[in-house]
């Protein structure tokens, strides 16, 4: 969150109320355990939120009720004050809560870069000057708009999923969830989509709701949301998240490197201090605390 902003002052996006998904099984209709249960979250315009978990926590079943692909089986899930359950307002909801999915392939749709992006608008009907327009600034935003006359299949992983986030915003969305976009890539393709993630929030002001398993993109949120066994356990900064080591072990997740580190040497008698998160901080505050101890 950003500044002093508060709660108070600050305008939800995407509510969940009381809300609960349980996937059939395949056998007589029988209901699985819930995946997610009694879910109570609220998304506020500007955050960057990162919901971490581990496998089967829920966290890819709370990105997909955001935008309507699942409706709760109890419950409600508001987007702007909308109800996902009903299927009248399901192209308004998509239009501001876009999802970007883990494989970028799933999402390409066409042999060009640039027609894949005008995919979006030309389906909601946008007239074409302004699907030209929203087609270039979104290029441009993530950094390929020279590559608007490529064939997507040859492009890096990491160039495919900015594309698929191009694609989102060509549709003009208040928001972007993104569904483990960085699961696929290697370092490098994840540094792009970081970045990405990061110029949309902090210059355009777009809110972004980041599904991840890895704890040093996390760290780089607004707001940490940790998901176990289909509820919400811990719900705060990533200072405050990360600072409560047991509740992050129970979760099946570990610590970021420089709160890891910094952790190990709490537990041989020397403390550094709080907030240490990434290994920059770690650094910054070793360094420190060799220099008052010398």
């Amino acid at each position: 969150m950003r500044g002093t902003d508060t709660k108070e002052n600050l305008i939800p996006i995407i509510e969940f109320k009381n809300a609960c998904f349980s996937y059939d099984s395949e056998d007589m209709g029988a209901e699985l355990s819930p995946a997610v249960k009694d879910i109570n979250l609220t998304i506020y315009r500007g955050e960057f939120v990162a919901v971490l978990g581990h496998n089967g926590s829920g966290k890819s079943t709370i990105a997909k009720m955001t935008n309507a692909i699942l409706r709760p089986t109890s419950g409600k899930v508001f987007v702007e004050g909308m109800d996902t359950s009903d299927e009248e307002l399901e192209i308004k909801i998509r239009q501001l809560v876009g999802l970007v999915f883990q494989n970028p392939d799933n999402q390409i749709v066409s042999t060009i870069v640039e027609e894949d992006v005008a995919f979006g608008p030309e389906n909601l009907g946008v007239p074409p000057a302004e699907i030209r327009q929203r087609v270039d600034e979104a290029l441009k935003t993530v950094g390929m708009f020279e590559y608007r006359f490529h064939e997507p299949h040859k492009l890096s992983g990491g160039q495919k999923q900015r594309v698929a986030i191009a694609g989102i915003l060509a549709m003009k969305t208040d928001c972007i969830v993104l569904d483990e976009p960085t699961a696929m890539l290697d370092p490098v393709g994840r540094r792009e989509v970081i970045g990405t993630i990061k110029r949309l929030n902090k210059e355009l002001g777009i809110t972004v709701v980041l599904v991840t398993h890895f704890m040093d993109e996390a760290v780089l949120a607004d707001r940490i949301i940790v998901m176990n066994d289909g509820t919400i356990v811990k719900d705060g900064t990533p200072a405050e998240v990360f600072s409560d080591v047991k509740t992050i072990k129970e979760s099946g997740l570990e610590l970021p490197i420089g709160a890891n580190m910094a952790e190990r040497l709490k537990k041989s008698g020397i403390n550094l201090g709080k907030g240490i998160l990434t290994a920059e901080d770690f650094a910054t505050a070793f360094s420190q605390f060799v220099v008052n101890n010398r």
